[in-house]
């Protein structure tokens, strides 16, 4: 029997399930002090987090702790992967788009600036010693993968504590572990963002996972007006604004929750371009066009009808 505790936390809907159900109390408490811990360390939106500490550093080596470290390096390994277009130096250039402060808080009326990102090699991160550089006036936001190693290491910790198998997900950031229940965990997979126990909204495939992770990267979800236009939170890092939809929504499973979402999000990001690195990676992808066209690769399983 499986339990199931859902939450909300970092404007996200947060769940976490068990295939034992005597450790879902203490699989929920791992799950929210580590989202405590991530939140301290990576927040751009409170003044007390280390990566805000950081940005007041102005150049000079700073001492972080081992879970920033952890987190720099998961981020700067998805900037080499995709050359770039993953880059967690686009702080500056979310900030430009309104996206200081909480979605539902940003002024529809406010600037709209185009800040391109200063690339990841303005980062000097010393994991060793746990210490960091950043070049001046270089801001960090590590949004596009602290979410999913957030999912991947509470999947992890909490199978540890408990012996339990354990799913968790974050804002559709989905990561598993220990012994999956019979027939494995069934994820339903669709072009929207909503209640994943109601009914189905247009095309939808269901996919079974049994380790590793699954991560939704959507133009869709994280989105606000500013200036007049509709912007959201998936940044080209070479112009500082949202690219051109190719795909509204893609989907990806890969052996960790991290690796799915690099490469989503590097799908949004390249659009038609991602097709090589598809390829070369190989794993299961569902890519929605922006006119709500389905296209699969990897071995992605077919739609069924609403």
């Amino acid at each position: 029997m499986i339990a199931v505790a859902d939450w909300t936390a970092w404007t996200c809907r947060v769940r976490v399930a068990v295939t034992d159900p005597a450790a879902l109390d203490s699989g929920r408490e791992l799950l929210t002090d580590l989202l405590a811990d991530v939140d301290r360390a990576a927040s751009r939106f409170r003044d007390d987090s280390e990566l805000a500490a950081l940005d007041r550093a102005d150049g000079a080596w700073t001492s972080i702790s081992p879970l920033f470290t952890e987190l720099l390096a998961v981020a700067l390994r998805a900037a080499r992967l995709t050359d770039g277009d993953v880059d967690p130096t686009v702080g500056a250039a979310l900030s430009g788009l309104g996206y200081d402060r909480n979605v539902d808080e940003i002024r529809a009326d406010g600037v709209l600036l185009a800040i391109p990102a200063p690339g990841w090699r303005s980062i000097e991160l010393d994991e060793e010693n746990c210490r960091v550089r950043v070049a001046p006036g270089v801001r960090l936001d590590l949004g596009a993968t602290a979410k999913a190693w957030t999912a991947d290491t509470a999947a992890g910790a909490i199978t540890a504590a408990t012996g339990s198998g354990c799913l968790v997900s974050i804002g559709g950031d989905i990561a598993v572990a220990g012994p999956a229940p019979a027939g494995g965990w069934r994820i339903r997979v669709e072009d929207v963002t909503g209640d994943p126990d109601a009914a189905p909204f247009g095309p939808s495939s269901v996919v079974t996972i049994r380790d590793g992770g699954l991560a939704t990267s959507s133009v869709r979800s994280r989105r606000w007006q500013r200036a007049g236009l509709w912007v959201h939170h998936l940044i080209d890092p070479h112009t500082g604004m949202p690219p051109v939809p190719a795909w509204r929504t893609v989907s990806a499973a890969a052996r960790t929750c991290v690796d799915a979402n690099v490469l989503s999000t590097a799908a949004v990001v390249r659009g038609n371009r991602i097709w090589p690195l598809l390829r070369e990676a190989g794993l299961p992808v569902r890519l929605v066009t922006a006119d709500g066209q389905v296209l699969t690769a990897g071995g992605w399983p077919e739609e069924r009808a609403a």
